[in-house]
């Protein structure tokens, strides 16, 4: 490849990983909180609201059921309203963020289910106040499994963020589809994919790492 092509690669990988990076943090603070509702709010919940439980989970289900690329779309407006573009990088930010969310939620609520209800009993028993449950028995015992959640989600933001490429969000999508793909450049895409399967596979060696380390300690 030649020299403006690598520095375009380079480029594009900076695009990516700030796309990713963005777009995990927004879906790390908001994803558990919301996880955290929809387990207390669920019947026989240390919060129980049956209303508030269906709500929130017709929301995560909805947005889960919309194809990334038709929530792409959907969301332009909003997208235009947040961050005075449809393209570039952090045009992007906004439905990986939203997609991805959802998503996270989801995976962190099957693994706070899956806390012994001993625990739960016996901090309700010792006048532990809800919030106190949440902080010092759910989260911690469920953190493992954040933990691995929250890698899956990651993997499935670099797949999302390389699709989100194809419409002008920038990155080794963009990269691909344009270099790649439309100029007939194999030796770019072959590039592209490289790094894509490079960038996954470290980043689920390092959330398998860390997982370990939280159950053994």
């Amino acid at each position: 490849m030649s020299p403006l092509m690598i520095e375009r690669l380079w480029g594009a990988l900076f695009d990516t990983l700030l796309m990713v990076s963005a777009s995990a943090g927004i879906a790390l603070l908001a994803g558990i909180p919301l996880a955290v509702w929809l387990v207390t709010s669920a019947p026989g919940g240390i919060l129980e609201s049956p209303r508030v439980n269906r709500v929130l989970g017709s929301l995560v289900n909805g947005f889960r059921a919309t194809p990334f690329i038709v929530l792409l779309v959907a969301l332009i407006p909003f997208t235009r309203l947040v961050t005075g573009t449809t393209i570039g990088v952090w045009a992007a930010v906004v439905p990986l963020s939203i997609s991805a969310t959802p998503f996270f939620a989801r995976i962190a609520e099957v693994s706070l289910r899956g806390v012994d209800g001993g625990l739960i009993e016996a901090a309700q028993a010792m006048g532990c106040r809800r919030w106190h449950i949440v902080r010092h028995v759910l989260l911690p015992e469920a953190l493992p499994g954040i933990v691995g959640g929250f890698t899956i989600t990651i993997v499935a933001l670099i797949s999302s963020s390389a699709m989100a490429g194809a419409v002008g969000a920038g990155g080794l999508g963009d990269l691909a589809i344009r270099y790649g793909y439309q100029r007939f450049d194999t030796t770019v895409m072959a590039v592209v994919i490289a790094i894509l399967i490079a960038l996954v596979c470290l980043i689920q060696f390092a959330g398998d790492r860390y997982v370990r380390w939280l159950k053994e300690r």
